[in-house]
């Protein structure tokens, strides 16, 4: 009998290669690389004639992933709508990662995370632009000739805090994109009290897609000339890093007085925020600024913790191509990578969604307490 499996990925975001799909049971497919890249991780695709079928897809080059530390305990996320994300049991041994699933409808997707689509970003960049605190400014071209989009959101028109908000750089990291539409909607929020003083304090200015190209194409990490947009900081390019230019240009406008890198991580089920301790310029002031939006976020988020994380750069020895530790050194300010899992929180797990896009949209919400708390600080006040 012939089988009925098809398996697609010719869509905004899709990325997969099939090898062989004759037996439900035993789907074999690959990852392709990123666009111009070595890096592999991000998969999503469409599944059509498994309904009642037990499906079981390998994964076959999965140990030649960028993060191969990240199919430990990982579980993929399916859907039947493109809505609701929900976990399916996947195991990953001898350098192939494993889903088991069966579908209950004709159709189902796969991917590794949640994804968030271009259309989706368009739609949000057209909603914020309705709200009359914001304003929606083209900052420049990707390499491809997409728009790179900054939402500025205030209420006041007189001196403000400057606070940078970019999300996206690594493409595949979807939830970054997520917790910004969080937190806009908290933003906007005309009855939130944090929102209202934070508005009339400070000058948010929001890039959600950092790199719409690589997005499109299915990428995990580098944008449409396979550059990696998160080690271009330091000098990048008209050529190869266009959208990181166009950025940069604008903060020199502006000026930067707290800065938020949005990030997903393949390997450690936590969320966590990385600094600026090794940067050439780092001092208590930086340290004290640190330490506040910390426990505040810990305060008001049990999704929050600071028990894991990266190892702390020594003084002096920081990756300034990073944007966290560039915008740190250039603008002596508060600056985060702030990183979110692919798997699940290991100290508050969901068992059905794991990691989720609605738990990332909630501490996207959350972020703005920090926030906060850090506008009313004496060290943020000492720098006036």
């Amino acid at each position: 009998m012939t089988s009925r499996i098809k398996i697609s990925s010719e869509f905004d975001g899709g990325n997969i290669s099939v090898i062989d799909a004759t037996e439900p049971d035993n789907i074999r497919v690959k990852i392709p690389n990123d666009t111009n890249s070595k890096f592999l991780q991000w998969f999503y695709f469409r599944l059509q004639g498994g309904m009642g079928e037990q499906c079981v897809i390998h994964f076959e080059n999965a140990s030649q992933a960028a993060y191969p530390a990240g199919w430990v305990d990982y579980q993929a996320v399916a859907s039947y709508d493109r809505e609701y994300w929900f976990r399916v049991p996947t195991e990953y041994n001898d350098g192939k990662l494993v889903i088991h699933h069966q579908p209950e409808q004709d159709s189902v997707y796969y991917a590794y995370f949640a994804p968030y689509s271009y259309e989706r970003h368009l739609d949000m960049l057209a909603w914020a632009a309705s709200h009359e605190d914001c304003i929606t400014d083209h900052i420049g071209e990707t390499a491809e000739g997409r728009d790179i989009t900054l939402l500025e959101v205030s209420k006041t028109q007189g001196l403000a805090k400057n606070v940078w908000i970019i999300a996206r750089q690594h493409p595949g990291e979807t939830m970054a994109e997520w917790f910004v539409e969080g937190l806009l909607e908290r933003l906007f929020d005309e009855s939130h009290p944090i929102a209202r003083s934070l508005l009339n304090q400070c000058r948010f200015y929001v890039v959600p897609n950092m790199n719409p190209d690589g997005g499109v194409h299915g990428n995990l990490r580098v944008n449409a000339k396979g550059v990696n947009l998160n080690r271009e900081w330091k000098n990048p390019s008209k050529e190869f890093s266009p959208e990181v230019l166009a950025v940069q240009k604008k903060m020199a406008e502006t000026g930067v007085d707290v800065f938020l890198d949005i990030h997903g991580d393949e390997a450690l089920a936590v969320n966590f925020v990385d600094g600026c301790q090794g940067v050439p310029s780092f001092d208590e002031r930086m340290a004290s600024l640190e330490s506040i939006f910390k426990d505040a976020f810990c305060a008001v988020s049990p999704d929050f913790q600071t028990e894991m994380g990266y190892t702390p750069d020594q003084f002096g020895e920081a990756n300034l191509t990073v944007a966290t530790k560039w915008v740190g050194e250039t603008y002596r300010c508060l600056a985060l990578t702030l990183e979110m899992p692919f798997k699940d929180n290991q100290n508050l797990p969901d068992e059905i969604v794991g990691w989720s896009p609605e738990r990332a949209k909630i501490l996207g919400a959350d972020v703005l307490y920090p926030l906060h708390q850090i506008m009313a600080s004496t060290a943020m006040k000492a720098e006036d």
